[in-house]
């Protein structure tokens, strides 16, 4: 936890309401994202009871499994939730934009939008990730066969799962790590997992503390858990009996059909509340203007939702139960490389979040007293732009002589420290030498240089482009990683502790 969300926190519980951490929002959000509120059957691994679903608030379509434990019936949930989102996401595929690459030399196509699920909690997340991985592999020829549909969206959901894992992405969003996100609650980080009380910080009802609305939100009675655990004392006192009473019922079609009105009602009613939330959570989120560089992250996701379809149109394979190790490693670089620009982006966009930066060390603003936009440096093998700034600050400068710093009100642009000079009143003389974003000339186009007067956040965080590592391929790694056996003289095979390599491999 950060230090100044540790003051928020402090601050929320003695204001009795959340206090904001952010002041514009951090992720996308669509136009008309698909909601998905599932409930699991306690005790059963990945055993999927119900999911209520829609792309608007007064469009919610209940699926249920009335025996969990029931593999023909989870593969018909399965097929009637491919039914909702497979049309969801073919809605996102009629209109393509080019985009230019290799610097303008060439372009490529992507789909001019993307398709967004919100679910309630990161345990929703890693219900659709178990939901993803036991069904695209299922095949609808053969021993227990499937809807042709299942496995199709069993690749989806695997898909939208590892974009979870993306920092920055939106293709799949926990609604309590949306709002965390832009609020800070006076509760701790699991209670901040419970959305109804969540909520209750950010928006209380009228007349009610966030705490106290956080209280009643606790009492499952009134508000049930988000799922897709659910309630132990429901479980016993409602749901088996439900279950119990369609089981029963098998033998008589007309008390079948009551044990199943009386299920899908008990469902309905656990799920309902949620669904209110998670529409209310999608109003606060939406009353936030987006941050600047949100839409080039959602440029990202586009890319990637495109070439999963391209890959699923060619008759391209599931995604395979583990990567390798060079296929592991990458992804990992690749998750490693958008946490870092994610931060920087992040702090670019918002003062809040820059401020936290500010603290440790990694930032400072100042004022520009003085300026020199036509110094040239003649110094090398030709003359090149590069003027000086003077910036005087109040606060501490870590920063060491020679660093590179960059100002997010001009992110193409360096600038080196070149002198540091204590000043009166506790205030800090910070010379600057700036390059970059100043055109190619010897004369910087107005407003390219900062002026006298105008006051700036500098920081040692940069937006810059980051270029991707160097992995070897699979065939170049050692047979431990999953590359060739060793190599041997003769054509008996390779033996490590009595076992032949092609075992392990």
């Amino acid at each position: 936890m950060t230090t100044l969300r540790a003051l928020a926190k402090a601050q929320a519980l003695a204001a009795g309401v959340a206090q904001p951490v952010a002041t514009v929002r951090h992720l996308h959000l669509a136009e008309r994202p698909l909601v998905l509120v599932p409930l699991a059957m306690a005790g059963e691994a990945n055993a999927p009871l119900a999911a209520l679903v829609g792309a608007a608030a007064d469009e919610a379509r209940l699926l249920i499994v009335p025996q969990p434990r029931n593999r023909d019936q989870r593969y018909r949930f399965a097929a009637e939730l491919a039914a909702i989102v497979l049309p969801y996401l073919e809605e996102f595929r009629g209109v393509s934009e080019a985009v230019p690459v290799d610097r303008g030399r060439d372009v490529r196509h992507r789909y001019v939008d993307a398709p967004q699920l919100l679910v309630p909690n990161p345990a929703g997340v890693g219900f659709l990730r178990l939901l993803g991985r036991s069904t695209r592999f299922r095949r609808p020829d053969g021993d227990h066969p499937v809807h042709p549909t299942v496995p199709l969206l069993g690749r989806w959901l695997t898909f939208f799962a590892e974009r979870a894992e993306h920092p920055g992405s939106a293709a799949l969003v926990a609604m309590t790590d949306a709002l965390t996100l832009h609020w800070a609650t006076g509760q701790s980080a699991v209670e901040d997992l419970h959305l109804p009380a969540l909520l209750g910080w950010i928006d209380p009802p009228p007349g009610l503390t966030g705490v106290e609305a956080a209280a009643r939100a606790e009492d499952p009675a009134r508000c049930p858990p988000a799922g897709p655990a659910t309630d132990p004392d429901f479980d016993n006192r409602v749901l088996a009996p439900a279950i119990a009473a369609y089981a029963d019922s098998a033998d008589d079609p007309d008390a079948l059909a009551g044990a199943y009105a009386e299920l899908e009602r008990v469902l309905r009613d656990q799920l309902a509340p949620t669904w209110e939330l998670m529409w209310r959570g999608v109003g606060l989120l939406r009353a936030l203007p987006p941050g600047a560089r949100v839409a080039g992250r959602w440029d990202g996701d586009k890319d990637a939702f495109t070439g999963h379809a391209e890959h699923v149109d060619s008759g391209g394979g599931p995604q395979p139960r583990r990567d390798g190790a060079v296929v592991a490693a990458q992804r990992l670089h690749r998750l490693e490389r958008a946490l870092t620009s994610y931060a920087v982006q992040r702090a670019y966009d918002d003062p809040l979040v820059m401020a936290e930066h500010r603290l440790t060390g990694e930032a400072f603003v100042g004022e520009v007293t003085l300026a020199d936009a036509k110094r040239v440096d003649d110094s090398g093998r030709r003359p090149v732009l590069r003027p000086r700034i003077q910036v005087v600050t109040t606060e501490p400068v870590l920063v060491p002589v020679g660093a590179t710093l960059w100002s997010p009100a001009r992110p193409a642009q360096k600038a080196k420290v070149v002198f540091l000079t204590p000043a009166a009143d506790g205030k800090t003389e910070v010379v600057l030498e700036l390059s970059g974003g100043m055109g190619r000339g010897l004369t910087a186009p107005p407003g390219s240089v900062p002026e006298v007067g105008e006051r700036l956040c500098w920081t040692t965080l940069s937006d810059a482009f980051m270029p991707a590592g160097a992995f070897p391929a699979p065939e170049e790694t050692p047979w431990t990683h999953g590359g060739p056996p060793l190599a041997r003289a003769d054509d008996a095979p390779a033996v490590v502790d009595g076992d032949p390599v092609e075992e392990w491999a």
